[in-house]
């Protein structure tokens, strides 16, 4: 059985980070003094473990297959490592640590949005605290949350997925807009006339919520689909699409003209945003904190 020492968390660490960073001579400056140093510390873990990590050479960086178990392996330790430091600082009745906060994209324009006030009020609680922020898609967050990289995640997620605690924390409303070269645009129709025209368009539908805006459009089919919302905003903007946008997000546009709403009245959603955490394992004192001034946040906005 291989003993680890401390030599070798060091090693395990500067291997993570170059795999994260896409090879030796990406990994970043404060890793090691140059591309060499990073070679020597990083080659003595493969007699230690007795396994070919990595292929070297002109055609690049690639992690061999016993590479990326070691590697899935070395991000379970370390997300273990660091629970523990977590843990061990309720010893000392002193708050501290990293804690690691997924969010999905084009939040900051959302002013029911409880993130800006919980990072204040936890900030100002005085914690000794670095916080990694990470945006991304609903699927990468919920997996991230699930191996331990991250402590929470905050956006929509439709389905609920085992081994994951979904809590509710505020809705987000959206509308249905088209560009300004789109044939709808300034269109006032309502009603069977307007869903006409609607089936008769191209529809963009957010990949993570694509059946939730289709059944809302009566439309069984979608012509594009997109991971995240700048995206979703380019398509309507070229006047070739229709879509749901966030009503704080669209209205940039819809004060200079490049986009127009349709049926304000009636096509409106009201997109549920959810907190997910680890089920089944304590939260540390960190994270606890963290959700207490969410929580708090959230009330006192009467978003819940």
């Amino acid at each position: 059985m291989i003993q680890l020492h401390d030599v070798d968390l060091k090693l395990l660490r500067v291997f993570a980070t170059i795999v994260r960073c896409g090879g030796v001579f990406a990994a970043p400056a404060g890793v090691s003094a140059g591309p060499p140093t990073t070679t020597e510390q990083t080659t003595p873990l493969e007699p230690r473990l007795g396994v070919k990590l990595c292929q070297r050479g002109r055609s690049g960086f690639r992690l061999t297959e016993q590479g990326v178990a070691i590697h899935e392996a070395t991000q379970r330790l370390l997300s273990a490592v660091e629970n523990f430091c977590m843990d061990a600082d309720v010893l000392k009745q002193h708050i501290s640590g990293k804690l690691n906060l997924g969010i999905i994209d084009t939040t900051i324009t959302d002013p029911d949005s409880p993130i800006p006030r919980t990072t204040q009020r936890f900030v100002s609680r005085g914690h000794d605290v670095h916080l990694n922020v990470y945006v991304g898609t609903p699927a990468e967050l919920e997996e991230r949350v699930l191996d331990g990289r991250l402590h929470l995640a905050i956006g929509h997620f439709p389905i609920h997925v085992p081994g994951l605690l979904h809590s509710p924390l505020y809705r987000e409303a959206l509308g249905l807009y088209c560009g300004r070269r789109h044939p709808l645009h300034g269109s006032k129709a309502e009603g069977g006339e307007l869903l006409e025209e609607i089936a008769a368009s191209r529809i963009v539908v957010r990949g993570y919520m694509q059946q939730y805006d289709l059944e809302h459009l009566g439309v069984s089919k979608a012509a594009a689909t997109v991971d995240n919302i700048e995206a979703l905003a380019i398509l309507i903007i070229s006047g070739a699409y229709l879509g749901f946008l966030p009503a704080h997000f669209a209205a940039q546009w819809i004060k200079t003209g490049e986009m127009h709403q349709l049926a304000p009245g009636s096509l409106q959603l009201m997109s549920p945003f959810d907190v997910i955490t680890r089920r089944g394992t304590a939260p540390p004192p960190i994270l606890q904190a963290f959700l207490e001034d969410l929580g708090a946040s959230s009330r006192k906005a009467g978003n819940t």
